[in-house]
């Protein structure tokens, strides 16, 4: 997979130093792909374990490399408690949860609002979070992306841990915190795929499903 992102793509990495060589870790991106798992797993110099969304495990030659690089299925749109148990033991043994805490991918490069999900699995598991914005990626679509080589940027920021309060009920605390994981992913986006205000409390635009 990097001989073909070289090959195939201008594909550069920032932050590389950020990248906790060891350790429980949470990888959170913003979507646009379906490249984007593999672009992850070349990029983040960790194994990492990716929430698929069940579509991706009906039995096919793509299930079977979906499978192979260690992701897990996720039901979308609803709590999934297996995904999370999933998930959990991944972090509790010192490995790394990849997740799209969008749900799914963008159809205009704005950045989405963020699930709950992710916030539930990083305050469980006490992971820190290590946010990743992901530019142009959605240039690769078709044959003619190979002709001008689509310019890929992966920038990986500094990892960091949400402020649980337990002295108040944790569902309380997710639409705050699942804005605090999408702001520290906006911030390492360029300006043209932020949508203004998406990730402050109130302010976000309506997504179908």
């Amino acid at each position: 997979m990097k001989a073909l992102f070289i090959l195939l793509t201008r594909w550069r990495v920032e932050g590389k130093e950020n990248v906790p060589k060891q350790g429980s870790l949470i990888v959170v991106a913003n979507h646009l792909n379906l490249i984007d798992p593999p672009l992850l797993g070349v990029s983040v110099a960790r194994r990492i374990n990716f929430m698929a969304k069940q579509e991706l495990f009906r039995p096919s030659l793509g299930a079977y490399f979906v499978r192979a690089s260690g992701a897990f299925p996720v039901r979308r749109g609803k709590l999934d408690r297996e995904a999370i148990r999933r998930a959990l033991e991944v972090l509790k043994n010192g490995g790394v949860v990849g997740m799209f805490p969008e749900g799914k991918r963008s159809l205009n490069n704005q950045l989405l609002p963020i699930q709950p999900g992710t916030a539930f699995v990083a305050v469980r598991s006490g992971a820190p979070i290590l946010p990743v914005g992901i530019s142009g990626s959605e240039q690769v679509k078709g044959i003619g992306f190979i002709i001008h080589r689509p310019r890929i940027t992966v920038t990986i920021g500094r990892p960091f841990s949400l402020p649980y309060s337990k002295d108040k009920p944790l569902r309380s605390q997710l639409p705050e915190l699942s804005d605090m994981i999408s702001k520290r992913i906006a911030e390492l986006l360029p300006s043209s795929y932020q949508e203004p205000l998406s990730y402050q409390s109130g302010s976000r635009s309506s997504h179908g499903d």
